[in-house]
């Protein structure tokens, strides 16, 4: 017998911005392969509407510097980054400029929205002289350079905004808990929640001077781990009405370590307390990726991630998600897109197809709306969101086996995008009355 899908239209949820992903590091390798076409279908694969998923924010990694000053410890040299800060002389926009093409060319395929993020201040205004921490939980930022940095974001924005580009929120501040000492491998800067507020209330005091950054807000905290410290830098965060004003939500990375695939408890308690302490400020979810070292290309992976994206749906009510590095060179379940700098080329996982599954349909604006299907077994999730004279439906099958379902009342015909194994993104014309959803599978139904 078919499981019941029973949808409620009146009992509703948030309204949805939409999907991302970061352009670090990788943005800066793939924007230097001039002449091959690669760059540009990557581009187009992650951002075009029409030609690949749709994704509507770019991530852009707005650096310390390193790559240009080789200091730090860094194994893969390649999560170094450049700055556009010239020491005393003012800016050199020449520089990052393979980062730069490739942010460009997001916009130019469709994104919509750009988020300018810094790990670390650039090195000149750091205690240690690099864009890494000496010690553990130490401060790397000068307080006397606090205006210095402040201005130099805040005169980048500017700069790109008078170009064109669609900048809409600026995050001073990466992973303020992270230990980023030695071989952590990439730039960062650690913060206490004190450290974090006064210089969110520096950034927010000097935007309000700039008319030219008037709707440009400011992203915070961006913790790395839901289970640590997220509540005291959320208070932090949302005490002054000054930084309150400029940030319209809490960020936050779904990171957890030792690694665990799901943390719905740790989830449903974090927005409960949201709810109770400040209702109607949004979350949004802006760094996510599996972590676990090696490549899966198949649907293991990808369900890992879906999976991932129906309880931050679900549970945490984000109205943004945002996957970490959007094209990936590593032996890890990272990239939305696999690359071979030698060879310059790319290959697609099935996590990109499950993620196109709600970035591709789920539109801005969209409102998630209640649905149950009652007596399905546990590896059945199920989203539904309305927009417009359409509903979407998001059906993930964790189990190897096929499921029917019905969607009570409809008997009419309705196109469904099929991602499993031996399918990708694939449409077929179902009847609402009786439908198939394939084992391992992530399926968008579109009324």
């Amino acid at each position: 017998m078919a499981i019941q899908v029973r949808l409620d239209p009146a009992k509703t949820y948030q309204h949805m911005e939409g999907f991302g992903a970061s352009g670090a590091w990788w943005a800066q390798v793939v924007g230097g392969w001039e002449g091959n076409p690669v760059r540009e279908e990557i581009a187009r694969l992650l951002f075009s509407k029409k030609d690949g998923i749709g994704l509507m924010t770019y991530r852009y990694n707005l650096g310390g510097g390193s790559k240009r000053s080789g200091k730090g410890q860094f194994p893969n040299p390649e999560r170094r980054a450049d700055a556009f800060d010239d020491g005393e002389t003012g800016y050199d926009w020449n520089r990052d400029s393979e980062a730069v093409l490739m942010l460009r060319e997001a916009v130019r395929q469709g994104a919509e929205e750009v988020v300018f993020f810094v790990n670390s201040p650039p090195e000149r205004w750091t205690v240690t002289g690099r864009t890494q921490d000496k010690f553990p939980f130490s401060p790397n930022l000068r307080k006397d350079c606090e205006a210095d940095f402040t201005r130099y974001v805040l005169d980048v924005t500017e700069h790109f905004l008078a170009e064109g580009l669609p900048v809409k929120f600026i995050s001073p501040i990466n992973e303020p808990m992270g230990l980023w000492i030695g071989k952590s491998g990439q730039e960062g800067c650690f913060y206490r929640p004190s450290g974090m507020r006064r210089l969110l209330r520096r950034f927010a005091d000097e935007m309000e001077r700039r008319p030219a950054l008037k709707d440009v807000k400011l992203s915070g905290t961006e913790n790395n781990d839901l289970r640590m410290m997220n509540k005291t830098y959320t208070r932090a965060l949302m005490k002054d009405p000054a930084i309150r004003a400029r940030v319209d939500g809490v960020d936050v990375h779904g990171y957890c370590f030792p690694p665990l695939r799901f943390l719905k408890d740790v989830k449903r308690r974090f927005r409960k307390y949201m709810d109770r302490r400040y209702p109607g400020v949004p979350l949004r979810m802006t760094e996510w990726t599996e972590m676990r070292g090696g490549r899966d290309c198949g649907m293991t992976s990808a369900l890992v991630q879906a999976g991932t994206m129906y309880e931050d749906l679900s549970v945490l009510n984000v109205i943004s998600w945002q996957h970490w590095i959007a094209v990936s060179q590593y032996d890890f379940c990272d990239g939305l897109i696999y690359i071979d700098a030698d060879a310059q080329t790319y290959s697609i996982p099935k996590r990109y197809y499950a993620f196109g599954n709600f970035s591709k349909f789920i539109p801005r604006g969209a409102l998630r709306v209640s649905v149950e299907t009652p007596g399905a077994p546990a590896c059945l999730q199920s989203l539904a969101f309305t927009a417009e004279d359409k509903t979407t439906y998001i059906f993930i099958n964790h189990g190897q086996m096929p499921l029917e379902l019905a969607l009570p009342g409809q008997t009419e015909e309705a196109e469904m995008f099929v991602t499993s194994e031996d399918r990708s993104l694939e449409s077929e014309q179902i009847k609402t009355g009786a439908f198939t959803l394939p084992g391992k599978s992530v399926c968008t139904v579109i009324i």
